[in-house]
């Protein structure tokens, strides 16, 4: 019963608030309608079964909320079934506008561009196209911002009443406005991506359908705008990052890269996303955004070309990590050099290459300086660190790991 709710909502969410969108024009309604109707579904559906058409029921549901919320505000100067007549014609309307050839016709990337409008700053369109559109958890996309989710949480809303407040239309856009927008697109995308590849929070070390829409999405965005460098990079990012995800757990516990059987990683993906680090899109002038995708991308095919873990070459990777720090630089990024500094060079470089490293609000800084500290031999600062990676981590099988891991050093 509740695999089947979660199983909806985690693939079908996009869907149903751009079908609710398109018909009621209430973004900051939307998303509360959303939740009590899966609210309600927890409470019915273990009463009453599961229904036939389990998304089919939570849109009614949704739509019977905000139609509920539009009648109470419009009680005094209209009655309800005009406002239910209105509503319809919208409908209508949404349908209608969706004819003409030239209009978007993917509806998850339709409901990008609207959230991508450029009325909003592009960080704060994208924390919240991540969680109106992808249902990333507001913590998650907090630590994929790297503030606080107070922060985040508060952003998002500011984002939903600006929305209202500027009235931003949220009609269907055609194929023009993807230039302007395609920058925040892409990071859209690169943003759920990694939420679904690295969820930083609950049961599940990774999400593969998040990732997978992720990467759909970029498949969406590139036949609308063939041989763009940024979505050719991203697409071979994120296809490399991608074909590792059968191999990265194994009965419930994190396998780290190293201990990988790379058979099971998705060879035809690999072959993929190599062949797209030749386009010659890639080799010319581009944007700092498709560099940056670019230089992890051939980070990724690093990884992917080695037959065996000792065959990586670590060397060219840390080089690989000083150009993307010249061009990108962020804490994550320092962080993952540091890693390859450490197999490069030893742990006691890599120890000194975290120096500096800060990540709020995330467990990985710690995960890392207690393994290399344990590498290098000193067992109780790693001990230390453990406990504070420990403390920090909300993952469940991230915290079984790094339990374990501090186990084996007592």
């Amino acid at each position: 019963m509740t695999d089947v709710l979660e199983r909806t909502v985690r693939e079908e969410w996009g869907r149903l608030v751009a079908l609710l969108l398109a018909q009621f024009r209430r973004v900051d309604l939307v998303e509360d309608a959303m939740g009590d109707a899966v609210e309600a579904a927890a409470r019915r559906w273990p009463q009453d079964g599961v229904p036939d058409n389990p998304s089919a029921w939570l849109l009614t549901a949704a739509r019977r909320r905000l139609l509920d919320r539009l009648r109470a505000e419009e009680t005094a100067r209209r009655g309800a079934p005009d406002l239910a007549r209105e509503a319809g014609h919208r409908e209508e309307g949404a349908r209608a506008m969706a004819d003409p050839g030239d209009l978007v016709e993917d509806d998850l990337l339709r409901l990008v561009l609207m959230c991508a409008h450029p009325a909003l700053a592009p960080e704060a369109a994208s924390a919240l196209t991540l969680r109106l559109v992808m249902g990333v958890p507001t913590p998650d996309v907090a630590r994929l911002f790297l503030v606080p989710e107070a922060t985040m949480a508060a952003r998002i809303t500011r984002a939903k009443k600006k929305i209202v407040g500027a009235a931003i239309p949220f009609g269907v856009p055609d194929a023009s406005v993807l230039p302007e927008r395609l920058d925040t697109v892409a990071q859209v995308a690169y943003l759920a991506f990694t939420a679904g590849y690295a969820p930083g929070t609950g049961p599940d070390l990774l999400r593969a359908e998040t990732s997978g829409e992720a990467i759909r999405l970029v498949r969406v965005v590139l036949g609308v705008r063939p041989d763009e460098p940024v979505l050719v990079a991203l697409l071979a990012l994120t296809l490399l990052q991608h074909s590792r995800r059968d191999a990265r757990v194994h009965d419930g516990r994190l396998v780290l890269l190293p201990d990988q059987d790379r058979g099971r990683w998705h060879h035809d993906e690999i072959a993929e996303a190599l062949g797209l680090l030749e386009h010659p899109g890639l080799t010319g002038p581009i944007t700092v955004l498709a560099a940056s995708y670019t230089l992890q991308a051939r980070i990724a095919a690093e990884h992917a070309r080695a037959a065996r873990p000792e065959d990586t070459r670590w060397d060219h990777v840390v080089a690989l990590y000083d150009t993307l720090l010249a061009v990108a630089p962020s804490p994550a990024a320092r962080l993952a050099r540091a890693v390859a500094v450490a197999e490069a060079q030893g742990p006691a470089s890599g120890i000194a290459a975290l120096e500096g490293v800060e990540i709020p609000a995330s467990h990985r800084v710690a995960a890392v300086r207690a393994e290399l500290l344990a590498r290098d031999g000193d067992a109780v600062a790693a001990r230390a660190a453990y406990d504070q990676a420990i403390a920090a981590c909300r993952n469940d099988v991230e915290l079984a790991h790094l339990r374990a891991r501090r186990a084996a050093l007592d």
